[in-house]
């Protein structure tokens, strides 16, 4: 996580530096409590009423009460005395407060490596992008140990779920760009709905053993777009950013014109 550049705890603004949280609050103590973070484009905040659709249904999973019409002000208030590129976080904690915070962007490698990790999710809160992350952080950690760039989750029987902060694609010897199905217990990430939307792609329930034989693989996230993937546990993938890699590039770049400038001018 990168440095906040400034913050709104409750509509107040404030810079850096100067945000306390009263406690106690169980979003810190618990981690009780959701969050969204999306991407700020030249000052607009890309498809920030399908964030804040995702959050109001993981607020209501878990009986949490979310404003959102205040929570949309204070997050279109606070990009507005912000830098044109960044991010926007967006939590609501289990004690009411609403802290929102502008990022800088991450900065990531051309391409990423992944090495797999045991993953068992919590049914309860399967779909929900609530403040409980740290087993998401520690896969990571995990990870970067074995020398990869990122976690790969995958279930006790086998099956492919996602990266710990983005969603996986693969395209098969045959050409299908497949990826992990809802069902299968990942979260609907904004930015592979938008490559799903536009692109064929084939949802399901997928054993490592088959995304080990990709032809090419990338990531997709708020922050990474389409980022290539090189190499699956000890396997170099055949095609590092190849073609539909760069299809879905494409896809996600039509989804933000579409978003930032509907009217095409």
């Amino acid at each position: 996580m990168t440095e906040p550049l400034r913050f709104s705890i409750d509509g107040e603004l404030l810079e850096a530096g100067q945000a306390f949280l009263p406690l106690p609050d169980d979003g810190l103590f618990r981690g009780d409590g959701v969050f969204e973070v999306a991407r700020v484009y030249g000052g607009r905040t890309f498809a920030l009423d399908l964030h804040l659709d995702r959050m109001e249904l993981s607020a209501a999973a878990i009986d949490l009460h979310l404003d959102r019409p205040v929570l949309e002000a204070e997050a279109d208030r606070l990009v507005s005395a912000g830098p044109d590129d960044c991010l926007i976080r967006l939590v609501v904690t289990r004690s009411g407060r609403r802290i929102l915070t502008l990022e800088e962007l991450p900065a990531h490698t051309p391409t990423i490596t992944l090495a797999s990790v045991t993953y068992s999710p919590t049914g309860i809160l399967t779909g929900v992008k609530s403040l409980s992350y740290g087993a998401n952080m520690h896969a990571t950690r995990i990870a970067r140990k074995s020398g990869a760039g990122e976690a790969l989750l995958v279930r006790p029987d086998g099956i492919v779920l996602e990266p710990p902060t983005s969603s996986i694609f693969w395209t098969t010897r045959e050409g299908q760009l497949r990826t992990p199905s809802l069902e299968a217990g990942v979260l609907d990430s904004i930015t592979r709905r938008k490559i799903v939307e536009r692109m064929d792609v084939e949802e399901g329930e997928y054993p490592l053993a088959a995304l080990m034989e990709a032809e090419e693989s990338f990531l997709a996230s708020t922050t990474r777009e389409a980022h290539p993937v090189s190499r699956v546990d000890s396997r170099d993938l055949p095609q590092v950013n190849g073609e539909q890699t760069k299809a879905a590039s494409r896809a996600f770049a039509e989804a933000l014109r579409e978003d930032l400038d509907p009217g095409g001018s």
